[in-house]
């Protein structure tokens, strides 16, 4: 499953089924560009089990306030809609899988 972009009007559509990994970020964010290809390899290798889905804070400034991230990167663990799991900065893959396979 390819990693699709979530914006203000379609999060709650996005992240509402299923186990998905909500990325919260910004281009001019130094660690955010060090775990895009972490997620890449990460949804190469659970793609079918779990939904990546990345939003630019930037852009998506109400869906950031609603889940009160202060600080970037912002990794939310959500199941059939609702936050299960968080993780903030940059995360190794290995980090990244344990965390989603608790929720699997």
């Amino acid at each position: 499953m390819a990693i699709t972009n979530a914006t203000d009007q379609n999060f709650t559509q996005e992240t509402g089924e299923g186990l998905v990994l909500a990325d919260f970020w910004a281009p001019w964010c130094g660690p955010c560009k060090m775990i895009a290809p972490v997620l890449e390899e990460l949804d190469q290798d659970m793609g079918d089990k779990v939904k990546i889905v990345k939003v630019d804070v930037d852009e998506n400034q109400e869906t950031a306030g609603k889940f009160g991230v202060m600080s970037i990167p912002t990794l939310l663990v959500i199941k059939n809609g609702e936050v299960v799991d968080k993780a903030v900065g940059f995360q190794p893959k290995e980090a990244l899988a344990e965390l989603l396979n608790k929720h699997a």
